[in-house]
This record gives structure tokens, C-alpha cells and sequence, in this order.
């Protein structure tokens, strides 16, 4: 009997989430031993015509990381959507579209334009800008198109599951893998359609061991810029932790190391916009009713849009500034 096909990509993103699979130590060798790794560029030299070759629905489990921001990435996820069974948004790239997704603040001439001509540490004499098709003797190259707009995985193909993190957590990728080896042994149901795996629905502050009972910021600061007390509540010393807008399931290990919370585990249950939701967490710990002082107390929050939306721009309620 034939073994079940696994597949693995890399999208937009920074190639964190396939060392976290790397991560699971001794288990990559229960994986290998199960699945029929049969895709996995970072890893083994598979060209893209050997999964065009495949048939529809021959690859049993696809983990696809990556947010979705060029014309390359469109068509993997579309071709990876055709071949696979089950599909899953695997990081927050994929999720939600993370760090790329920031570039959802500027517009696709404004990036060519500031990493083409105006980057500080660039040597472009010629002003040259890559071009997705130029002719040369020997024929046509080509290059992937740079979309507008950076999207996640769900906003271009169907999902069937997610596994948040900025990576996912080591522990997570071996409890959702393993749990994914046994449904497939012994005949189990799959879990609901858009199920996120490896975490649960209350927020990272149901899970930091941290005390909450002081209520008043006339500042924030950074971490580095202060002394924290390790028992109390990081947001109750000035600090912005998005805790109370981020799904738990990665045991708040940031939290108790005495960072805060980034929000990359995505929204908990119930939330429709982690920023919107980080914008009401604030209000309730600033220590003022003037509007002038609440206004310059806001105003020590260092990058507010790029803290609140770090993980989620592209699955937000905004998606993307108009500009």
C-alpha cells in the first residue's frame, strides 16, 4: 500500500515555518517514515511540472507557508488547491500575511521606487528595475509579477485548516502532524472545515500567569527601555502586549520571558480585528478622561498601526490603507 502523499511549500515569507518543521527533532523521522514527502522545495530539488504531472487530489496533506504576493505564489497555491485533499494555512504568512502584509501600507510603485532608487545602502547606477518579461538573445525571461497587494492564503484558494505562529510552535507542529498520521491510520473523521489546529479559542492573557490588578498608564515605553516586574501584567507597566487580542496555544512563552505578546498566534475566537480589539484593551488601563492627555499618552505608543496589525493587515478588517 502506497504511502500518503505530504507536501510542503514556501510562499512570501522568511523560511522560519520550514526550520520549525525541522524543529520537531526525532519526529521528522516518524513524518518521513509515514508520508511520501513528494513536494518540499526548500528541502529536495522537485520542479514544478513533476506536481502539474500529478493527478488531482493525489497529495494527501499540503502545508503551505507564505503570504500570497506575486503572481508565483498565486499560481502554486491554485495548482497545491488542485492536488491536495486537505490544504492547510500553515504560520501566520499564510494565515493572515504576517510581515509581508505590512506592505499593505504603501502601494506596489512606492516599494519598487523606495527599494529600486531611494534605499540608503543601494548601488543602482542605471536605475534599472527588474521587469517581469525581457527579451535577450537566447529568448524571453521571465519573472514572477509583484502584486498591489499582499493577501492571505484563504483569500485566494479554500482552506480546510489552519496552524497559527510566527512559527508555529515546535510542540504544535508535532501534536497537529501526529494527530493528522493517526485520523489517517485508523479511519477518524477530520475536524471540522476551518478548524485551527494547535491552539484553542480563549486569548494568550487566559494562558499568561501574570497578575492583573493595576489599571493606570499615563505612559508606554518599550521593553528595553524599563525594568519590568516579573509577576505583574506587562500591559499594567506601560508596555504594549496584544495578549488580550491574540489566540492562546503557544503557552505564552514570550510572556513569561518577560516580552510581550505580538499577536502571532492570530485572533482568539469571537474577534473580528486584532487592532480594532487592541484599541479597546488600551483604553482600559490609560489612566485619563481629558482627551487632550489620552491623545498624548496614545502618542508613546511607538508605530501603532505596525504594533496592532504586525501579524494580521492582510486578514484585517482594513486589508490594506487606500492609497
Amino acid at each position: 500500500m502506497s504511502k500518503p502523499k505530504l507536501a510542503i511549500y514556501w510562499a512570501s515569507s522568511c523560511g522560519g515555518c520550514d526550520i520549525a518543521i525541522l524543529d520537531i527533532e526525532e519526529k521528522i523521522l516518524a513524518v518521513a517514515d509515514f508520508f511520501d514527502v513528494v513536494f518540499w522545495p526548500c528541502a529536495m530539488d522537485i520542479k514544478y511540472d513533476d506536481v502539474r504531472a500529478m493527478e488531482d487530489k493525489s497529495i494527501t496533506l499540503t502545508l503551505f507557508n507564505g503570504a500570497i504576493r506575486t503572481s508565483e505564489n498565486y499560481e502554486l497555491a491554485e495548482l497545491l488547491r488542485q492536488k491536495s485533499v486537505v490544504l492547510v494555512a500553515f504560520g501566520s504568512c499564510a494565515g493572515e500575511g504576517c510581515i509581508p502584509a505590512l506592505a499593505n501600507f504603501f502601494n506596489k510603485e512606492s516599494i519598487l521606487d523606495y527599494v529600486y532608487h531611494k534605499s540608503p545602502s543601494l548601488a543602482n547606477g542605471g536605475n534599472v528595475e527588474p521587469q517581469p518579461e525581457v527579451q535577450v538573445p537566447e529568448g524571453t525571461i521571465t519573472i514572477p509579477k509583484f502584486w498591489n497587494t499582499v493577501r492571505s492564503l484563504d483569500q485566494v484558494v479554500e482552506v480546510d485548516y489552519y496552524i497559527p505562529g510566527c512559527p508555529p510552535q515546535s510542540d504544535q507542529i508535532v501534536n497537529a502532524v501526529l494527530a493528522v498520521i493517526d485520523i489517517l491510520q485508523n479511519n477518524k473523521p477530520l475536524p471540522p472545515k476551518g478548524t485551527v489546529l494547535g491552539a484553542t479559542d480563549k486569548s494568550c492573557c487566559d494562558e499568561c500567569p501574570r497578575e492583573r490588578n493595576i489599571k493606570k498608564i499615563k505612559s508606554f515605553t518599550r521593553p528595553f527601555m524599563k525594568v519590568t516586574d516579573p509577576n505583574l501584567c506587562l500591559m499594567e507597566q506601560g508596555i504594549v502586549c496584544l495578549g488580550p487580542a491574540t489566540r492562546s496555544g503557544c503557552g505564552a512563552k514570550c510572556v513569561k520571558a518577560g516580552m510581550p505578546c505580538r499577536g502571532c498566534y492570530g485572533l482568539p475566537a469571537n474577534i473580528n480585528d486584532q487592532g480594532a480589539k487592541m484599541v479597546t484593551a488600551l483604553a482600559s488601563v490609560i489612566d485619563s478622561t481629558d482627551p487632550e492627555e489620552i491623545e498624548q499618552i496614545i502618542n508613546t505608543i511607538p508605530d501603532p498601526l505596525g504594533t496592532f496589525y504586525r501579524f494580521s493587515m492582510a486578514g484585517s478588517l482594513l486589508r490594506r490603507v487606500q492609497v
